[in-house]
C-alpha cells in the first residue's frame, strides 16, 4: 500500500485466536525452537557458527535489496505486487537466519526486540519524531 509521503508498506499480522493475546516474543521463541529442529535433523550445526550465520544474512540480504535496487518510488509498489512471492521468500530467508543467529548467542530475540523498541520510544518521542527522519541525536 502506497503512503501519503510515497513510501510502500507492507502488513504483517501475526496469528491469534479471538481473546488470546500473543507477544511477539512467543512466536519467535517457537519459530526460534523449529528453525533449530531443522537444522539439527540435517546435521548443519557446525557450519552455522557466527561468523557464517551473520554472513548468511547479509548474503540473504543481498537479494532482498536486489528485488529494490535501481527502482524509482513509483516503481517500488508494482515491483511488490509482481514479485510478492519472491521478496516474501528473501525476507523469510533473512529472518530464519537472524532468529537461528540470535538463538546460538543465547539471546532471546523476541525480549531483545521488546528492549530496543522500548529504548526507541524513548529516543524517539512521538511529539519529536513525527513527520521527520532525523537520527535521536539530532531530534
Amino acid at each position: 500500500m502506497r503512503r501519503p509521503d510515497g513510501l510502500v508498506t507492507i502488513s504483517l499480522r501475526l496469528p491469534s485466536e479471538p481473546g488470546n493475546v500473543r507477544r511477539v516474543s512467543d512466536s519467535i521463541s517457537e519459530l526460534t525452537e523449529r528453525i533449530q529442529r531443522f537444522v539439527d535433523a540435517r546435521e548443519w550445526r557446525v557450519y552455522h557458527n557466527p561468523k557464517d550465520l551473520a554472513v548468511a544474512i547479509a548474503a540473504e540480504a543481498g537479494e532482498l535489496m536486489q528485488h529494490f535496487v535501481w527502482q524509482q518510488p513509483e516503481q517500488i509498489e508494482r515491483r511488490v505486487e509482481n514479485q510478492r512471492a519472491e521478496i516474501a521468500s528473501e525476507v523469510a530467508d533473512v529472518a530464519i537466519l537472524l532468529f537461528e543467529f540470535a538463538d546460538n548467542l543465547g539471546l532471546n530475540l523476541g525480549e531483545e526486540i521488546e528492549r530496543k523498541l522500548a529504548r526507541n520510544e524513548e529516543r524517539y518521542p512521538v511529539a519529536k519524531a513525527r513527520g521527520n527522519n532525523l537520527k535521536y541525536s539530532e531530534l
